[in-house]
């Protein structure tokens, strides 16, 4: 069955360094499943027993968490070769922290955890490698999560909008940026509300910083919008 998908898991960063028969040979030492789920479906919804390490073959999801009061925080939106639930792998928590949603129709391999953070039956060659990869992407991950928790500092809606739009402007260096979150998804993933946020974006394209249609904005001015994203 995993063979069609074949493609796609090359080239997964936890796979990095390991030739096309090691991979072969890994996920038959792995057993790892694959799981098919439509729109708006739960992948893994946060308190469910933690067994497995998600990897997107295809389609988009978010992870999200709710906080106290009950609002719904996106932490992050997950596409093809993104990995999800690789920072509790090596923990002693025994629950999902978090909720994944398919943003569209998905197919999702999970890695059994014991098989990952466990000893080798078989004392593969491309065990060492893959533990290595894994520590890699659990690295960068926290740091994305660090620059999640600056959004949450910055204290007014347009400092958190311009915050947002420079990283993708600095990460492209193009003033023309698509977005993989619509609307409602980017105000929960800045934590504001989706009218605040929307009327603050009007505002905005009225003093002619930026202009945008749908998930698509343009950068007009980039000195305003710097000296914006420190407000």
């Amino acid at each position: 069955m995993l063979e069609k998908y074949f493609d796609v898991i090359v080239n997964v960063s936890l796979f990095y360094g390991i030739e096309r028969t090691g991979i072969a040979n890994m996920l038959n030492c792995l057993k790892p499943r694959v799981g098919i789920y439509k729109k708006g479906d739960y992948i893994v919804t946060s308190g469910q027993t933690y067994e497995n390490v998600g990897v997107v073959l295809k389609g988009t999801a978010t992870v999200s968490k709710e906080s106290i009061s009950g609002n719904r925080i996106v932490m992050t939106l997950l596409k093809e070769r993104d990995i999800f639930g690789e920072i509790v792998a090596f923990s002693s928590m025994t629950t999902w922290p978090a909720t994944v949603q398919a943003q569209e129709a998905c197919e999702i391999l999970f890695l059994p955890r014991n098989k990952i953070v466990g000893d080798c039956d078989q004392m593969c060659s491309w065990h060492r490698i893959f533990i290595q990869n894994f520590l890699r992407v659990i690295s960068e991950r926290a740091i994305v999560l660090n620059k999640k928790v600056e959004y949450l500092t910055i204290k007014s809606i347009r400092g958190k909008i311009c915050s947002f739009l420079l990283e993708h402007y600095n990460k492209s260096g193009s003033k023309e940026i698509e977005l993989a979150l619509n609307r409602n998804e980017l105000a929960d993933f800045l934590n504001v509300s989706r009218p605040s946020m929307s009327r603050e974006m009007s505002k905005m394209r009225e003093e002619g910083v930026i202009d945008f249609h749908l998930s698509t904005f343009r950068i007009i001015d980039l000195q305003a919008l710097k000296a914006m994203s420190e407000l």
